[in-house]
């Protein structure tokens, strides 16, 4: 599988940026070539961003066909983040911020107050999915400034249409029904929209099922519909990520790399983030290179920080205690779980190719 580290020059945090430099608002980081050429074409009453979770440039030209909406209208391919994943991801293009900004780094992220692996989204105990009832961790610990926020006080509008947030749209027609409803409203305004495919079903039945090509189908062809009914807009389609068909190991498997461990390993089962016991490097080093000698690459926090491996800038204030000595990111195809319940077919946050490339999807309609 070929090794691709991400582009900061060229990734989804610099999408986010161009947004706010072409709504008035001052960009945290660097704009994105691709978008800036796009949004300088002319003044839109709306820019929409439509993100597909897990909708990467392996998934489309595998799965849809080369004449179909996404592929005719595919303006180029860009970067994800390190880790290619969606709390990191999408808290980049909802913030402007690289994950080394953010601290928010992956599914699960440890939080010493708690002394807990605690699930970003879920607010949950990671190792025993008890709910976290004294506070919202990454909330709590990990705020941060959205990029709507930001175009507001420019005087522009901003809204989301996303399951999660108000008036909770209940599918994918749902979400397309309520952007079409605030493309409607008067006024200059930016539009994030999301929808958990294909993403959901690639991880349960795999990348290139008939199940995942007939999602991903059905939401080519109501984005198509919706595209038709809108005027004076550049719908941009992206994705936070790639896919992988991906066979399963379980870390507790491996006594002589568990024995080197202070606490489980959070963040993703594509990339490990691990706090190791003093004296112990040495010994995790070679656990690593018999069991998984060509599948992982074991990263000193030096080595990854010295990389920039989530990105650039000053690094937010927990992020040093958040990440551990070392990090186990995937080269191959496996994926290392903490449980062996986890039951994914397919998944990402490693350092593929696949994962790491996303298209970005332009249509203009005048």
């Amino acid at each position: 599988m070929k090794v691709l580290y991400p582009d900061y020059d060229n990734c989804i945090v610099n999408l986010a940026c161009s947004i706010m430099k072409y709504f008035g608002a001052k960009p945290p980081n660097r704009t994105l070539p691709l978008a800036d050429s796009l949004l300088s074409e002319k003044r839109y009453k709306n820019v929409v961003v439509l993100l597909l979770d897990g909708m990467g440039k392996n998934i489309i030209e595998a799965n849809l066909a080369p004449d179909g909406f996404f592929r005719r209208n595919l303006a180029g391919t860009y970067s994800s983040v390190f880790p290619p994943t969606t709390t990191a991801a999408t808290t980049s293009i909802d913030s402007g911020l690289y994950p080394v900004q953010t601290a928010w780094l992956g599914w699960t992220g440890y939080f010493r107050e708690l002394d807990k692996n605690v699930v970003y989204f879920l607010n949950t105990d990671f190792n025993t999915d008890e709910p976290i009832s004294e506070l919202n961790a990454a909330q709590t610990y990990l705020p941060y400034k959205d990029i709507c926020s930001a175009i507001m006080e420019t005087g522009a509008g901003a809204h989301f249409a996303a399951p999660f947030r108000e008036p909770f749209p209940e599918d994918f027609g749902a979400v397309c029904r309520e952007v079409e409803r605030l493309c409607n409203e008067e006024g200059e305004k930016y539009i994030y929209a999301y929808y958990h495919e294909p993403d959901n079903t690639m991880h349960r039945k795999g990348c290139f099922c008939e199940r995942s090509k007939l999602v991903l189908g059905d939401i080519e062809l109501m984005t198509e519909e919706l595209s038709e009914r809108l005027s004076d807009t550049l719908l941009i389609i992206t994705a936070d990520h790639g896919h992988i068909d991906s066979p399963k190991a379980v870390v507790t498997d491996y006594p002589d790399i568990m024995e080197c461990l202070v606490r489980m390993p959070s963040i993703e089962p594509r990339c490990l983030n691990l706090f190791v016991k003093e004296g112990m490097e040495d010994r995790l080093k070679a656990a690593f290179a018999e069991h998984f000698p060509d599948t992982f690459l074991l990263m000193s926090k030096k080595e990854y920080m010295e990389r920039e491996l989530f990105g650039r800038g000053t690094p937010h204030p927990r992020f040093d205690e958040m990440t551990g000595d070392y990090l186990a990111v995937a080269v191959g195809d496996i994926s290392l779980y903490n449980k062996s319940s986890k039951n994914f077919v397919a998944n990402h946050a490693g350092l593929t190719e696949d994962e790491m490339i996303i298209p970005l999807i332009a249509v203009k309609k005048d």
